[in-house]
């Protein structure tokens, strides 16, 4: 663990997840910021409880990882509000609740994402967690053959597939990005490699076939989800803040509130290409 002297890092399990305390995200110092940056590079996934940030705060911190990242729904397809916020909105009308199946957000994105921070602004009295899943350990667990199979292999993935999800089709004067990656990429700060598919976005692992590209992803998806060991429950109240590492951590919004209204808004930082490992 990393030596932490101007905040306290509570891990939610031993290699993924913690909670942060004795931090005020408003008021916060360059020691404390260190320590935060050390920490989310060792547990992929931050949580920060009773905080109290204007939508300008919230940018500062994001802001503080880099530059922010611009939703293409509001880049490219015209959807209104602030660029720099994605508005997380469920209600009893919603037919759709955002993220409702394990994904790295926008890994269409030529360069994805290095991290969301979602701050929620009001929330069910129960219900409502967020599902995370160590994308080192998924790929660290493989046996050493298909570690060796899956090295130089790359996915095409397809932001419309995720649209497709919520009955979304673009029209023809419409864009929406596409991207192949690494199936197995090396984060650009630990230098560790990890496991980079997701069931949102990929269609295809552009050197197989499309039965063995379906076969190979569909076990890659059943390997990670169904093995709790590589999890952790974040329980999100209004007022939390949740930073998580958008390569090294996929995540599963849970929408179990229905009924109840769930709404906060996410800060999403701008990353860098991903390197073959």
């Amino acid at each position: 663990m990393g030596d932490y002297s101007h905040i306290h890092v509570d891990p939610i399990t031993p290699a993924l997840g913690a909670e942060i305390r004795n931090v005020d995200l408003a008021k916060l110092s360059n020691d404390g910021l260190a320590e935060i940056r050390n920490a989310f590079t060792e547990y992929s996934v931050l949580v920060f409880r009773d905080q109290t940030l204007t939508v300008d705060q919230h940018k500062a911190f994001g802001r503080s990882f880099g530059p922010l990242h611009i939703h293409p729904g509001k880049a490219h397809l015209g959807l209104p509000g602030d660029p720099e916020i994605f508005e997380i909105h469920a209600t009893a009308a919603s037919k759709h609740a955002n993220g409702e199946i394990w994904h790295s957000d926008l890994s269409c994105e030529a360069s994805p994402p290095l991290g969301s921070m979602l701050y929620l602004r009001s929330g069910p009295a129960v219900g409502g967690d967020t599902l995370f899943c160590d994308m080192y350990a998924a790929y660290e667990s493989l046996s050493d053959p298909m570690k060796r199979f899956l090295r130089g292999l790359h996915a095409f993935h397809d932001g419309r597939k995720d649209l497709a999800g919520y009955d979304i089709r673009l029209r023809d004067d419409q864009v929406y990005p596409r991207a192949t990656h690494p199936v197995v990429a090396v984060h650009p700060d630990s230098g560790r490699p990890l496991l980079f598919v997701n069931p949102s976005f990929p269609v295809r692992i552009e050197e197989l076939s499309a039965s063995e590209s379906d076969s190979v992803l569909d076990h890659l998806y059943r390997h990670y989800a169904q093995q709790p060991r590589f999890h952790c429950r974040v329980r999100q109240t209004p007022g939390t803040l949740v930073f998580w590492d958008n390569r090294s951590a996929q995540h599963h919004a849970v929408w179990d509130y229905f009924p109840s209204e769930r709404c906060g808004d996410r800060v999403t930082i701008a990353g860098v290409p991903l390197q073959a490992a």
